[in-house]
């Protein structure tokens, strides 16, 4: 299986700041954080053009297999970097990240190449999920 390969993303702590948008407040993706989403959008296109990846349906859970491949030894938590990633490949490898499944397979040290590497695997369907994507159709489908 060819693996999506990409740069290690932002982790929560660094993927949002806050600005003042007309007075108020709001929470806005950093700048490190758009870059890695645009980097990422491109590279998953690209991997999904040269391996053939289909849309799953969805209602299908989708299994994400990660190697991380840190740069140094320090500030190097997996589970912080989730949400900037799925968010970032919603819309090019599957329809919605709450189907996503994630499953750290190892952690390396690589001062030279630090980066992410993703295998993707469509799952069974979601029942739960099939159901209500049932009641959607019928209810649009009424209103059409």
């Amino acid at each position: 299986m060819t693996r999506l390969i990409l740069p290690i993303p932002p982790s929560l702590n660094h993927a949002y700041e806050n600005r003042m948008v007309r007075g108020r407040r709001i929470r806005v993706l950093s700048r490190e954080a758009e870059r890695f989403k645009t980097e990422a959008q491109l590279l998953a296109l690209s991997w999904r053009n040269q391996t053939g990846w289909l849309l799953p349906l969805p209602d299908r859970k989708i299994i994400v297999r990660a190697w991380y491949f840190w740069g140094n030894m320090y500030d190097n938590d997996a589970n912080n970097r989730w949400k900037v990633l799925f968010d970032a490949l919603e819309g090019i490898l599957y329809h919605n990240d709450s189907m996503v499944m994630e499953h750290v397979v190892n952690i390396e040290l690589d001062r030279n190449n630090p980066r992410l590497e993703l295998e993707f695997e469509v799952g069974e369907p979601w029942p739960a999920k099939t159901k209500l994507l049932q009641k959607k159709r019928k209810k649009a489908a009424k209103h059409a």
